[in-house]
């Protein structure tokens, strides 16, 4: 090759090289019993418009994003407590423990599948409540106090990083519709046969939890 041909072969190559990944467009829908935060990598991108302390606050959101591969889709995800003791309706005769469900699909913009939850992401458990089930039949429930105890765990540092290793936590427990119940918003949206409901192994008691896939 001539030296020339060599020398200009060489340059773009490393333009080649040189070249940024294109961001792609992802859409996003998601449904969660009873709130979420995402955030993709470190960024916030969307949240739950229902305020959690709503009654009933089922409803699921739609949004938007740009974003490089690989990157990280990172969640909060939670169901209403009314304090650490895990319920709801506390004093009321409606005094019970709430249950969780969370289901999600990513689409580029040709409408391939992105991703689904299902039990390939990590969910970290941070908020269990109650201890016991009996916790919801006590007259006078106190959080930490007999069957009322609670159990939280800080969230871990850096774990919004794509880099971050989520190897020692638990893969996210996937859930029937039956089993979670989902109403108001869910319908609306036509769900992947792929993407399934997803939580920590119980619904009743886990109440907050990190879940996050990374997309490569």
């Amino acid at each position: 090759m001539h030296p020339m041909q060599l020398r200009a072969a060489s340059l773009g190559l490393l333009l080649a090289v040189a070249t940024p990944a294109t961001a792609e467009s992802i859409h996003a829908d998601v449904w969660v019993d009873n709130w979420f935060t995402f955030f993709l990598n470190e960024t916030p991108v969307a949240e739950d418009s229902v305020p959690i302390t709503t009654e009933r606050s089922f409803n699921a959101e739609s949004f938007a994003f740009e974003a490089e591969r690989p990157f990280a889709l990172n969640f909060i995800v939670k169901d209403f407590k009314q304090d650490d003791t895990g319920l709801e309706y506390i004093g009321t005769p409606r005094q019970q423990m709430g249950d969780g469900g969370f289901i999600a699909q990513f689409t580029d913009a040709g409408g391939k599948q992105v991703a689904v939850t299902n039990s390939g992401w990590r969910c970290l458990v941070i908020h269990d409540a109650p201890a016991d089930a009996s916790c919801a039949r006590e007259r006078n429930p106190v959080a930490g106090q007999g069957p009322c105890g609670f159990t939280v765990t800080p969230e871990p540092d850096g774990w919004k990083a794509v880099n971050f290793d989520d190897s020692g936590w638990p893969a996210a427990t996937e859930h029937s519709a039956r089993e979670v119940g989902p109403k108001d918003g869910y319908d609306r949206i036509r769900w992947s046969s792929d993407a399934r409901f997803i939580w920590g192994p119980d619904l009743k008691t886990n109440n907050t939890l990190l879940c996050r896939l990374v997309v490569n």
